[in-house]
């Protein structure tokens, strides 16, 4: 074969500019180009400078929200869907109807309860109010921590039960033939290996999770949502926060596509 045909080959397999500028692509760029002239020309936007610290800040508390509560439902949901898949069964049952419970009620109804029914009762114990979590136990944002953490626990301990279940018994068998401890083998290779089965799914409850953060809102939390709220009451202006609020989440969302695709990248995918 010919160096003139390879490149005539190579050629014909890149993407040309015709086939990417088709009629109806073009219509769509020209179309999402308008709107966004309208939006930046037409709305009111001197009111951003002002509130640009607030918006800062809580975005902070939006990206703490969401990284400690996965961290910690992570770690949650690792026992969970480990014992469900060899546990005894009054653990394994214990661990079910928690991720039923738990999946089956709404988020908002579970962040109330902690905040409005746990979080009242506790200044009613004087042992409480004088020991040196009551600082925190005051504050709402504990509360907020505790449901989306165990939010995230159950619906990733149903991912890393099946995740567990789905590695190759053959792998765990080498491992001890290897002479490897049970809890060597669950180190080196089953917690790896379901790991990297269940990193996709990760990636979509750790997008839904960012998305669940504005609940604590309500049990005021001043996160990006709040500020954005706070903005509508004072300026009385509609569209263009909730505008902005929309594009900080999808810019987050992509950082953190973008992210977990790195990392699946990164690992092997060799006889997954």
């Amino acid at each position: 074969m010919s160096e003139q045909t390879v490149s005539a080959m190579a050629l014909t397999e890149l993407p040309s500019k015709q086939s990417f500028f088709k009629p109806h692509r073009i219509v769509l760029m020209a179309i999402a180009a308008i709107l966004v002239f309208c939006i930046v020309w037409f709305m009111r936007w001197d009111w951003v400078p002002k509130y640009s610290g607030k918006l800062a800040h809580g975005v902070g508390v939006t990206l703490l929200m969401l990284f400690s509560t996965a961290f910690l439902g992570f770690l949650l949901a690792v026992p969970i869907g480990l014992v469900q898949v060899t546990g005894p069964w009054p653990l394994k049952a214990l661990a079910k109807g928690f991720c039923t419970v738990i999946r089956g009620t709404p988020l908002l109804l579970q962040l109330w309860l902690l905040y409005y029914g746990l979080g009242s009762l506790f200044p009613q114990f004087p042992g409480i109010r004088n020991s040196f979590l009551w600082p925190y136990l005051r504050e709402a944002w504990p509360y907020g921590v505790a449901a989306l953490t165990l939010s995230f626990a159950a619906y990733e301990g149903e991912v890393m039960r099946g995740a567990f279940a789905g590695v190759p018994r053959g792998e765990l068998e080498a491992a001890r033939a290897y002479g490897m401890s049970p809890f060597t083998a669950f180190r080196r290779i089953w917690l790896p290996r379901a790991v990297h089965r269940a990193l996709p799914t990760l990636n979509g409850e750790t997008v839904l999770q960012l998305k669940s953060t504005p609940l604590v809102a309500t049990i005021t939390v001043i996160d990006v949502y709040a500020v954005i709220s706070k903005v509508r009451q004072e300026t009385y202006i509609t569209y263009e926060p909730l505008l902005l609020l929309a594009l900080i989440y999808l810019c987050l969302t992509a950082i953190l596509v973008v992210a977990f695709r790195y990392f699946e990248s990164k690992i092997p995918t060799r006889g997954a």
